[in-house]
């Protein structure tokens, strides 16, 4: 698949006007990929053919489900978020799949363990909440984010009222929820610390992690040549300087603009 980008560069060279026009760029992650194109006669007449005759010499093909040709202005999936134009302008956010996929995962979690405690249950479902969010902090997140932190406290609501059908929703309320800054209803349990004094463990909220915008590497460094060695040592010492606070706050083929 290393090739695939060489291939199309060497059809719409970027130093020629016309390849300029064609807009063809490649993005790629192991076998999954987009390739943008300028219109959607270039993908089906020139891109796509291209495209199926290097995977045909690698013994490969296109998947016929996976490979779509569309609009930005529709937009698509790709490696579990949306992308997509409204009204000009482009949105990166999860994909519908992605959220439904994560929400059945948390659903299964608890459903297998109800007969667990409180603090079991936050100590397994934790690491979950934590890595969705972080892996979608880079995008438009943070309504989904939102939507995510309700539908998984009426989850455990639902959990937590059905370990005690003879208590009120007032005792329910107080066993098993908190309030952690200006949220009241934060899912907790109790374990036993260090020195053996009871302390309480709490859910974390895919809301409260941070949208960070991803700062792209600048496009003339080169690893190898020593110029460029402090740059990248202070990427790589300093997390956040690749990324930047948001402001407030399979194989597809990809016609329109650029993305």
């Amino acid at each position: 698949m290393d090739g695939l980008e060489a291939a199309l560069g060497a059809t719409f060279p970027k130093t020629t006007r016309a390849g300029k026009a064609a807009k063809v760029n490649l993005i790629r992650y192991a076998d999954d990929f987009v390739i943008t194109g300028s219109s959607r006669e270039l993908l089906e007449t020139r891109v796509r053919p291209l495209v199926e005759t290097f995977l045909s010499e690698r013994g490969l093909q296109l998947s016929p489900e996976k490979t779509v040709i569309t609009d930005i202005a529709v937009g698509f999936d790709f490696l579990g978020q949306n992308v997509r134009k409204y009204d000009g302008k482009l949105l990166i956010k999860p994909s519908d799949r992605s959220v439904k996929a994560f929400l059945a995962e948390l659903r299964q979690i608890v459903h297998t363990h109800r007969q667990a405690t409180a603090e079991h249950l936050v100590w397994l479902l934790n690491p979950k909440i934590i890595g969705w969010a972080n892996y979608h902090r880079h995008v438009v997140s943070k309504r989904i984010f939102q939507q995510v932190d309700h539908a998984h406290f009426q989850l455990l609501w639902r959990w937590a009222v059905r370990r005690h059908p003879n208590k009120g929703h007032h005792w329910v309320r107080a066993k098993y929820f908190t309030q952690v800054g200006g949220d009241h209803w934060v899912f907790f349990g109790v374990t036993a610390g260090r020195r053996g004094q009871m302390q309480r463990v709490t859910l974390r909220q895919a809301g409260r992690v941070p949208i960070m915008r991803h700062i792209k590497i600048r496009e003339q460094v080169n690893p190898y040549d020593p110029a460029w060695a402090e740059y990248l040592a202070q990427r790589a010492k300093n997390p956040r300087a690749r990324m930047r606070p948001a402001e407030g706050s399979g194989s597809r083929l990809s016609a329109g603009e650029g993305a």
